[in-house]
């Protein structure tokens, strides 16, 4: 079976040679740069304890010191899995979700064309050259002076010029090309009402684009006419140019990044000439379209982490927003995406010639993760004054994450935003400085929990302070049963999965007591919405061992909606335990403020009247709570069924004290 022209190129494109081989070997962490593609592991095809293997991701290349072993991809398949060449090819298009080609008779005639495509291409481009350094390109010429275009730039990215009239398709005539090959090849249009071609570019700077071998497969012009209806234009859809699948400067661009260089994405040809003039080598644009989720992919093959660059005004952060929707599925641990939004009104050119490359490095320097720009695009200008507007953020942070695939990828996510959601809507006052609400900017903070000492993204469970642990209020069979409360609510969800959104708000206030139920309720929250698969998504999260001890306390064993799982009464149980839970605790944040302030002042008589008064709130709280309830609490803060507690005394009277052990 002959394969069509390009398939391999584009197959090796997309697939990771990193990903293949890592299947097959460990790799040595010491030695290996995965952020350069830079991968060393021992040997697979000999036994070895050094790691003599390498692996060049960006290049898509292996070869080993010891051995000799070389290939890529498709070699290193065919070898380990021991199948054909055909057979591994088939293997890796299925990965990468490339169908393989229908048998064609007619594909060694294809492949001739495209070849003839190519030549008409190149063909072209020494026409548009040569334009530029003749008069009728003097106006060009001048203009990319204006820009400050240097002579070296123009003659390395090749730039031209589309003189107006039909000169290119009489050019082209004259070295035997068909009006119809040229419009194959994209150079020509070809009116709908039977008229004469015409020339595609007219009066237009040309860049060529090509393909990563190298090739020329089509141009984009830029307009000289200010009033034209396009100010840049991409060449037509052909069979050698899909502009979803390309990027300009692709080919150079990955060069660069196999120098270590990090990748810029800008959003047009003359920000990536000017980035490349001032040493930003590994850039690239997209070609006149939104990114795509195939530019993505040819992006990380390049690079772990690229940076989209992009103008500092409306429509460039718009752009930015509708890529975080595109990456969302395709995100990977080792690929991801940071943003570099430039000062307002400019864009990475005018940066550069403003203030210099090293502005446009601190720029980079300074981009933001994707979920930065996430949380921006939600809450920038918009204020969450009431619950209504605070469970749409939510929602509208959950359905986005969704899409991500990767379980660890999800999770972090959720973490961050937590906080984020957390720093929110609960905003440290300093100097007794009153809170204030709003969208803005997030920036991530470098370790810590949100107490202050430090900074972390993730969020730490919430703990008691010692101070509050050890006071007379706490202390005792009401701090145990708080913490029975946490693992009945928590139990409940477990075994009631469906309650989980339901009660979603209620449980991200719930603030557990020990960090073992923080972690269980942290799993919850991360997989609220994954149904009856909630139970397997926590274990994986947490791990077996704190479900386990969680489930063995008694009075979660008792508790109906965990021994027999029902939505009903698991919903009035939930009611009721976080309504005591939540009661008591603000009951005694408030009094534990008020004893605090007025100990301060000296004042003992009210102190002591004030402690009383919390006493007597927290047990009548608690009796008015429990008489709608078929439960008693016990001295020591345990739950036990009335009717059982009955059983239990009438048993105690019959043993009697002396014959108790």
């Amino acid at each position: 079976m002959s394969l069509p022209p390009g398939f391999l190129d584009e197959l090796r494109s997309r697939v990771s040679l990193a990903q293949v081989v890592g299947r097959k070997v460990m790799w040595d962490n010491k030695k290996s740069n995965q952020g350069k593609g830079d991968m060393w592991a021992p040997c697979p095809f000999h036994h070895e304890k050094t790691a003599s293997f390498h692996v060049d991701d960006k290049q898509g290349f292996y070869y080993c010191f010891g051995c000799h072993a070389k290939g890529d991809a498709i070699g290193f398949v065919k070898e380990t899995e021991n199948v054909s060449f055909m057979e591994a090819i088939e293997i890796l298009a299925r990965e990468v979700g490339m169908p393989m080609p229908e048998r064609d008779p007619q594909a060694q005639k294809k492949a001739d064309k495209r070849t003839q495509l190519v030549e008409v291409n190149e063909m072209a481009l020494r026409f548009f050259k040569m334009s530029l350094s003749q008069s009728v390109g003097a106006q060009a010429r001048a203009y990319l002076d204006r820009r400050e275009m240097k002579l070296a730039t123009r003659e390395k990215f090749e730039i031209g010029y589309a003189p107006n009239g039909n000169v290119l398709l009489a050019y082209l005539k004259d070295n035997g090309v068909s009006e119809e090959m040229a419009h194959a090849a994209g150079l020509a249009g070809k009116p709908d009402d039977g008229r004469s071609m015409y020339d595609f570019y007219r009066d237009r700077i040309m860049f060529p684009i090509r393909d990563a071998r190298g090739r020329v497969i089509s141009f984009g012009g830029r307009a000289m006419d200010p009033n034209a209806r396009a100010k840049y234009l991409n060449g037509p859809q052909t069979d050698l140019f899909d502009k979803s699948n390309a990027l300009y400067n692709q080919k150079n661009a990955r060069a660069a990044c196999g120098r270590g260089q990090t990748l810029i994405v800008a959003e047009g040809y003359m920000d990536v000439i000017a980035l490349a003039e001032a040493g930003f080598e590994a850039a690239v644009a997209p070609l006149g379209t939104a990114v795509t989720a195939t530019q993505l992919q040819l992006m990380w093959r390049m690079h772990s982490e690229p940076v989209i660059a992009l103008d500092g005004d409306k429509a460039g952060l718009r752009a930015a927003y509708r890529v975080i929707d595109i990456a969302m599925p395709l995100l990977q641990a080792g690929s991801g995406l940071r943003f570099s939004v430039m000062p307002e009104g400019q864009d990475p050119d005018e940066l550069i010639k403003a203030r210099g490359p090293q502005a446009m490095q601190e720029q980079i320097d300074a981009a933001l993760p994707m979920v930065a720009l996430l949380w921006r695009r939600e809450t920038e200008g918009k204020v969450f004054d009431s619950p209504e507007r605070r469970a749409a953020l939510d929602k509208v942070l959950r359905d986005t994450i969704r899409p991500i695939a990767d379980p660890s990828i999800k999770a972090h996510y959720g973490d961050i935003l937590k906080e984020m959601r957390w720093e929110l809507f609960h905003p440290k006052r300093e100097n007794n400085a009153p809170r204030q609400q709003g969208g803005g900017a997030w920036q991530p903070r470098k370790g810590g929990k949100r107490s202050g000492q430090g900074d972390k993204w993730s969020v730490a469970p919430a703990i008691p302070t010692e101070g509050l642990k050890s006071s007379l209020l706490v202390s005792g069979g009401d701090g145990f049963g708080d913490l029975m409360r946490e693992a009945v609510v928590l139990a409940t969800v477990l075994r009631n999965p469906a309650l989980a959104v339901t009660f979603l708000s209620q449980l991200e206030n719930l603030h557990p007591s020990t960090p073992e139920h923080g972690n269980i309720l942290h799993a919850i929250l991360t997989h609220c919405d994954a149904g009856d698969g909630l139970w397997q998504a926590v274990e994986d999260m947490v791990g077996r061992g704190p479900l386990d001890r969680l489930m063995a306390h008694p009075h979660v064993q008792i508790a109906p909606p965990v021994r027999k799982p029902d939505l009903e009464t698991a919903e009035v149980c939930l009611v009721e335990e976080l309504a005591k839970i939540k009661a008591r605790r603000g009951y005694l944040r408030e009094v534990n403020d008020g004893i605090v302030d007025l100990v301060e002042a000296g004042d003992e008589n009210v102190t002591w009247r004030l402690g009383a008064a919390a006493e007597a709130r927290n047990k009548a709280t608690r009796a008015e709570a429990e008489d709608r309830t078929e439960f008693d609490i016990a001295d020591n803060g345990a739950e036990l069924k009335r009717d059982e507690r009955e059983v239990f005394r009438n048993l105690l009277s019959r043993i009697g004290p002396d014959k108790q052990s």
